[in-house]
């Protein structure tokens, strides 16, 4: 098999973890205009939560997700209640920085808990190699891949054709209008967090079933966002592209360049996305009248 094949397929795992990361970016952005930086300490919290479940309970891959899920929402509902509400009418930073707070604590409350030591866990997800193409894979990089398409189509027809969906973008597009025309903007929010939190979910357990499970996967939202940017903050589809693409180009750059462009690469990517079309490839245009 070739390098070029063998870096590829890696680059699309990696990136479409990076593209359910980034798609919990998108969600909460498109519908609050707001950055949650704790997004990557969500997916590393609900990995945890799904982690003592299939100790306690010993459910297989599915099942998990389905009980992890409701939970990891219920989470998100709790903690849009108590730290991003009271913040609803002030500075957009003022919440952001919220949001930044936000991770350290459940970066802390993690560590505390479940300790500092990386752990093992396969969810009972078989191990025998599938192959595509000449292109081996596990069964969980297929199930990543899979979730991938499945929560971009999911949340596409959310926004386009539920009625909830609409009130988002119309959140997203106006927010004094949409308040006009009896939408709830607080439930809006909270709504956002909770599918932000349960796409957090899927790629917290996807992820730690394919790459690790330690109290360092906070950082895979650091290292997600370059997705966002590339695809746009205000774009779902854009941030699973985007995920894809930043995924090859650290896979890439690390073969054929060497280990430290992994690094290094998406954010790369960022600089010259931001010198360029600032809101990115499929992002809204903010345009105003002066």
């Amino acid at each position: 098999m070739s390098l070029f094949l063998l870096l590829t397929s890696t680059g699309l795992v990696t990136g479409a973890a990076y593209g359910l990361i980034a798609i919990g970016f998108a969600v909460v952005y498109k519908s609050t205009g707001v950055v949650n930086f704790a997004q990557g300490e969500l997916v590393m919290l609900t990995a945890y939560i799904a982690f003592s479940l299939d100790k306690v309970l010993g459910l297989s891959f599915l099942p998990l997700v389905a009980v992890a899920i409701p939970i990891s929402m219920a989470l998100g509902l709790a903690l849009e209640r108590v730290f991003i509400r009271p913040m609803l009418g002030e500075p957009t930073f003022a919440i952001v920085m919220v949001t930044v707070g936000i991770a350290v604590i459940l970066r802390g409350l993690t560590i505390l808990i479940w300790g500092s030591e990386p752990r093992n866990f396969n969810a009972g997800m078989p191990t025998k190699v599938v192959t595509f193409g000449g292109v081996p894979f596990y069964p969980a990089q297929l199930w990543l891949l899979a979730a991938l398409a499945a929560v971009v189509t999911a949340v596409w027809v959310f926004l386009r054709f539920s009625r909830y969906g609409v009130a988002m973008r119309a959140t997203a597009a106006n927010e004094t209008a949409a308040l006009l025309v009896g939408v709830s903007v607080s439930q809006i929010h909270a709504l956002a967090w909770m599918i932000s939190s349960a796409i957090a979910a899927i790629a917290g357990l996807l992820f730690a079933i394919n790459f690790k499970l330690a109290p360092d996967m906070w950082f895979q939202g650091l290292k997600s966002f370059p997705a966002v940017i590339l695809g746009g903050m205000d774009s779902v589809g854009g941030a699973a592209l985007g995920g894809l693409v930043i995924g090859l180009i650290e896979s890439l750059s690390q073969g054929y360049l060497g280990e430290g462009m992994r690094e290094i690469a998406g954010f790369i990517v960022i600089i010259l996305v931001l010198l360029v079309r600032p809101f990115g490839l499929f992002g809204s245009r903010d345009i105003e009248r002066v």
